[in-house]
């Protein structure tokens, strides 16, 4: 059986707040602006950054909620770029502070954001936001030309979604990352049935791990409907992705095994914020 530990574990993914300006249809976290940043301080979460460089591990992602609304980012940017590490920034790119576009120049830091149709009524019927689109796009083509590492992940989520077209706007723009995924059924997406494991795109956990606003730690952001492995407030990082608990919850989730079913190493069928350098076939 395969299991996460710190030998082997290559990101982290950071989920700092649950406050979004968004109210996506799909959100897997629940997201909103009635979010809170959860039980996590900034000292908690230096503490992580601090024992994943002291284990080796070489990437985190900064996710949420809309990162960039933490009130203490970006120190917490600055004390990860300090510990030496890759960064990722999951952003909704609705609205960046100028002073964080200098942070997010720096040679370690790349973004990632989702994107959903070319036309404006269909991303603003996503998002919740009518202006979405409009400014999302703006700093899309804003940090093409600032020369910022940008991946983008188009979410389909209802039929008749100008995915295609969403594609083809992108390039336009310049993004060279382009990945598509379908909704999964976990958070907002879930409606009335309860989150299931076949939800997952296969390799949570392996390569990489997920903790919560709250210090919880699971395989990835969207297997939050397990229980966790434990709470970082509590236990060492190492000692948790090192644990028994955190190997079961691993081998219950359903490894990849059909193109169509889940593909992390290529574009075209896995969840956007699990595409970390984990699965990335480089890391293979």
């Amino acid at each position: 059986m395969t299991t996460a530990t710190p030998l082997t574990t290559k990101s982290l993914e950071l989920e700092i707040t649950g406050k979004c300006q968004l109210a996506c249809a799909h959100c897997y976290a629940d997201s909103g602006r009635s979010g809170g940043h959860g039980t996590m301080t900034a000292g908690d979460w230096r503490s992580v950054l601090r024992q994943a460089a002291g284990m080796g591990v070489p990437h985190v992602q900064f996710i949420g909620g809309e990162p960039t609304l933490h009130p203490d980012f970006p120190e917490l940017l600055d004390h990860a770029l300090a510990q030496g590490l890759r960064v990722e920034v999951f952003s909704n790119l609705v609205a960046v502070r100028q002073s964080l576009w200098e942070r997010l120049r720096h040679p370690a830091v790349s973004l990632a954001t989702s994107y959903y149709s070319d036309a404006a009524d269909q991303h603003a019927w996503v998002t919740g936001r009518r202006a979405s689109h409009r400014r999302i796009r703006d700093n899309i083509r804003r940090a093409v030309r600032l020369g910022i590492p940008l991946r983008v992940g188009i979410i389909d989520t209802f039929d008749g979604q100008r995915v295609e077209q969403a594609r083809g706007e992108l390039e336009a723009l310049g993004v060279q990352r382009i990945h598509t995924d379908r909704q999964r059924g976990i958070g907002r997406a879930a409606a009335t049935t309860a989150p299931a494991v076949g939800e997952l795109c296969g390799k949570c956990g392996i390569g990489r791990a997920a903790i919560g606003p709250h210090g919880d730690v699971w395989p990835c952001v969207l297997s939050r409907f397990l229980p966790p492995a434990g709470n970082v407030r509590a236990t060492p990082l190492g000692t948790i992705l090192g644990s028994a608990d955190m190997a079961d919850l691993v081998a219950r989730i359903p490894k990849c095994r059909t193109a169509t079913g889940c593909n992390p190493n290529s574009d075209g069928s896995d969840c956007s914020p699990a595409e970390t350098p984990a699965c990335d076939p480089a890391y293979e």
